[in-house]
């Protein structure tokens, strides 16, 4: 009899707690939870500015930082995010390329981001002594973007066509003999321009802002906003469809977080078109 006793108290205890656990829902009014993964700024702050435009729509948003461009794609493998919010086409595709196991989709374009090259030590690339040392990514797919303002400005040649796939290999007349050897994380770069590494500093304005980096005074050089790509929405191949998501990016594609993102940023960030 006792163990039957202690079956039934178990029994019992289980359906306690599970009542306890929908009544917490219904304190939510039933609301759904969409976890979403995002590098600090300006991506986190966008979406904290989204939070209260999607409880409206019945969807309590989680934000989820990230230091680096690497994890935030592992976790939404996982399924430990819904989404994430962080990476260009280009990064995306590269990932995609390497990771076979990642089968993800962009759901939206949000807003654009001009990488910007940095000086402490001259005002414009045409300063750049012989010799200069460029500290840049080591993320090859930022280098297509990095490489055209250097050639646009006159400072080297790439090969004819490569475009935005363009590598360090790809220069094929460097007058001044400008180094690009050294190539570290994107999340240090900020740390190496403010410890006065190099004679210019090429930063992913996220990181940039999230340095603390004056972009007006520092900046000598940026991507042209016609050829900049937009920062995406991404999702499991399987998820794009789902309601939550598509309310995700109505609201991050609102008139209202587009005027945020033009008010936070003075033009450091752009809404995507």
């Amino acid at each position: 009899m006792k163990k039957v006793f202690s079956l039934i108290f178990v029994a019992l205890l289980a359906f306690a707690l599970t009542a306890c656990s929908g009544a917490k829902k219904d304190e939510k009014n039933g609301n759904k939870t969409l976890v979403v993964g995002a590098t600090a700024v300006p991506h986190a702050e966008v979406l904290e500015a989204a939070k209260p435009l999607l409880k409206k729509k019945g969807i309590d948003l989680e934000i989820k930082v990230f230091q680096d461009y690497v994890l935030p794609n592992v976790a939404l493998r996982d399924k430990e995010l819904d989404a994430n919010y962080f990476q260009t086409p280009g990064y995306l595709a590269l990932q995609m390329k390497e990771n076979k196991d990642f089968h993800f989709v962009s759901v939206g374009e949000i807003h654009k981001e001009p990488i910007g090259i940095y000086s402490k030590k001259y005002k414009s690339l045409k300063d750049l002594p012989t010799g200069a040392k460029i500290i840049m990514s080591n993320s090859l797919s930022d280098h297509g973007r990095i490489l055209p303002i250097f050639e646009k400005a006159g400072l080297i040649k790439l090969k004819k066509g490569v475009g935005a796939n363009a590598r360090v290999d790809d220069i094929v007349s460097n007058p001044k003999k400008l180094d690009f050897s050294t190539l570290i994380e994107a999340k240090l770069l900020a740390s190496s321009f403010q410890s006065g590494e190099g004679d210019a500093v090429v930063i992913n304005t996220n990181y940039a802002l999230e340095g603390g980096i004056d972009i007006k005074k520092y900046g000598i050089a940026f991507e042209g906003s016609d050829v900049v790509p937009a920062n995406l929405v991404v999702v499991r191949s399987e998820d794009k469809d789902r309601p939550e998501i598509k309310a995700l990016v109505e609201v991050l594609k609102s008139k209202e977080i587009q005027q945020f993102i033009k008010d936070k940023y003075h033009g450091a960030v752009l809404a995507a078109e």
